[in-house]
């Protein structure tokens, strides 16, 4: 008797599921961090940078770098890094705006912005990986 074989899912672009799930989960840690700083008492962007479940999923995204390299996921785990230090870079920004001559009104404007951002990342991250299209796909 022969052992099944098993077919690659031609949906998934010869990426193994296991990558695609946890690319997911990733996305999804990111996401609960969003909802937690909603609903929580932080704020969304400090719910991000300093949650546990996005710092966990940045430190997915680096031990399993080598693992999507050269498939379409890299795109994606490209796509969540840049998410997150972006976010890190941005806050900085209105840090320093914050405590200069500048004021906090412009803090506040940018650290909106970054808010409105970080949701946009998310989700449209999110929605191209379950349409199964890299990052440069989905945004050309």
């Amino acid at each position: 008797m022969q052992q099944p074989v098993a077919i690659p899912d031609p949906d998934l672009k010869g990426v193994r599921p296991s990558l695609v799930q946890l690319t997911h989960v990733i996305y999804g840690l990111h996401a609960f961090s969003v909802l937690t700083g909603i609903f929580g008492a932080a704020s969304i962007i400090g719910a991000f940078l300093i949650g546990w479940p996005s710092i966990i999923a940045v430190i997915l995204n680096y031990m399993k770098r080598s693992a999507v390299a050269g498939t379409w996921l890299e795109s994606h785990f490209r796509w969540q890094i840049r998410t997150f230090w972006y976010t890190f870079l941005w806050v900085c920004i209105a840090f320093v705006l914050a405590v200069s001559v500048v004021g906090i009104g412009f803090a506040l404007v940018v650290l909106a912005g970054t808010t409105g951002w970080l949701i946009y990342r998310v989700g449209r991250g999110w929605m191209a990986l379950s349409g199964v299209k890299s990052m440069e796909k989905a945004n050309g």
